[in-house]
């Protein structure tokens, strides 16, 4: 059976797929891959099936040896992609296209240049036990796989959708993550309505930088001025959606990203866009963003 030796791990590598679904009611979230859209163009770049696992690499840093033949794609954030075989050569490989690593062969994954999260995404999935339907690691919650170590052997499922049609594809990066200053779209609501006409003025119109205690659960902001709310009274919990642009005590928002909570007490400014979403899961620490409200 093929399988990925983790050789190298950094900050965090964690195997995910599309999340695990129709658990709300019963306090389980999504989570899934914090970028679905780069996680899912590397499934589709080795034709795997949409509900394939990959493995999501926070800042790079990763590396994997090869047991057997197997091919995989490296997605998200840019990276640079080195291939080491059992006999010491090194050959150069590129983001975005089909990587075919012979058995004994070691990929490794650098810090990337722009963006935070990248995919390698292997032909026939990462084949980890499923918890509640889903492969994803919730680390909020604390289920599904554990976070990869170093000596993890991951065997290679079946999930592929026929043969890979193209060799390499253009990245895709229009959502925003690599200008200097990136622009999230956000519908306001539903608690908009809690805010001064200041605080709502301000998120049209101001910066706000990403703050270093960002993980998979959000993206926090750090702006010039808290938000201002004009409803000061408690919140009962309420339930929030992937994306939410929720306002804490202190007034710097936070974006929710793949493992939020699935009620929250404070209000609801702005919710993103799906394409908003994965722009604000490559946002690195330091990172300026705005806000185009509709």
């Amino acid at each position: 059976m093929s399988a990925l030796e983790v050789t190298g791990v950094g900050l965090l590598a964690t195997v995910q797929d599309r999340g695990r679904f129709g658990l709300l009611d019963q306090g389980v979230g999504v989570s899934g891959a914090a970028d679905g859209a780069s996680a899912a163009l590397g499934n589709r770049l080795v034709a795997n099936a949409p509900d394939a696992a990959v493995i999501e690499a926070l800042f790079g840093s990763l590396a994997v040896r090869a047991r057997g033949t197997v091919v995989v794609a490296v997605t998200g954030a840019y990276c640079p992609l080195t291939v080491t075989a059992r006999d010491g050569r090194t050959r150069g490989a590129a983001m975005y296209e089909l990587i075919t690593l012979a058995d004994g062969d070691e990929l490794r994954l650098g810090a990337p240049s722009t963006g935070l999260r990248a995919y390698l995404a292997v032909r026939g999935g990462a084949d980890v036990p499923a918890v509640l339907g889903s492969r994803s690691t919730d680390t909020l919650a604390g289920l599904g796989p554990a976070a990869l170590g170093v000596g993890d052997l991951l065997p290679i499922g079946d999930l592929v959708d026929g043969e890979p049609v193209v060799d390499a594809v253009a990245a895709p990066w229009g959502t925003g993550a690599s200008a200097p200053v990136a622009v999230l779209d956000a519908l306001l609501g539903p608690r908009d309505d809690w805010f001064a006409p200041a605080a709502i003025a301000l998120l049209r119109t101001r910066e706000f930088t990403v703050a270093p205690a960002s993980d998979r659960v959000g993206v926090r902001l750090e702006g010039p001025a808290p938000l201002e709310r004009s409803v000061t009274r408690e919140l009962p919990s309420e339930p929030v959606a992937t994306g939410s642009l929720q306002v804490p005590a202190d007034g710097h928002p936070l974006v929710f990203l793949a493992d939020h909570p699935v009620t929250g007490g404070y209000p609801v400014i702005a919710v993103l866009t799906e394409a908003s979403i994965a722009c604000a899961a490559q946002l690195a620490p330091g990172a300026r963003v705005r806000f185009r409200l509709r």
